[in-house]
């Protein structure tokens, strides 16, 4: 999901590490943060991939800083990772919510509509933090009160989620796709 974000972020706009680092932050940072020693060798690993350029500018002090760029390569591989994401990138809240902030980058509102309705098939499966024989446990049924919370929370945020899924994949499916896409 870092190199996601890193070629997300950079489809935007060229950006020096350390920017990167502060907008891959405000992302995913609250849940999983984001180090210099995962980041600077995701960044040499696509660089020495062909899929970032970099060049030294000077900096606002003393020191010049390193600035990336997006290259043919790593758009085009950006873009396969939008279209087709792993089953994880699907179903884990934190990585699907990265999948979503640089989906609008897919050029064609069909693809964009793919993705969503893979989430909405995996929420629409009845699933628990929790299981009684074989079987979900509902907020209901739960034993304790800590429990029932942390079910009625997931149901609730489940039920938004799904709700909004369905609007944007009916808006994508729309003559003209709505406008939900950027294609930069």
């Amino acid at each position: 999901m870092l190199e996601l974000s890193i070629l997300g972020f950079l489809a935007e706009e060229p950006l020096h590490g350390y920017e990167l680092k502060e907008r891959i932050t405000a992302l995913t940072g609250h849940v999983r943060p984001v180090s210099d020693g995962a980041l600077y060798p995701a960044i040499t690993r696509l660089v020495t991939a062909g899929k970032l350029d970099q060049h030294t500018e000077d900096g606002a002090g003393a020191a010049p800083r390193r600035v990336l760029t997006l290259t043919a390569q790593g758009r085009a591989d950006l873009l396969e990772r939008l279209r087709r994401p792993k089953q994880a990138e699907i179903t884990d809240h934190v990585r699907f919510n990265t999948v979503l902030a640089f989906l609008r980058h897919l050029p064609d509102p069909a693809e964009q509509r793919a993705v969503l309705q893979r989430r909405l098939d995996f929420l629409e499966t009845p699933a628990s933090f929790f299981y009684a024989d074989g079987e979900p446990v509902r907020a209901e049924r739960a034993g304790d009160l800590f429990r029932r919370g942390m079910l009625r929370v997931a149901r609730a945020t489940g039920e938004a989620e799904r709700a909004w899924l369905r609007e944007a994949i009916e808006e994508l499916t729309a003559p003209g796709g709505a406008g939900a896409t950027d294609a930069s």
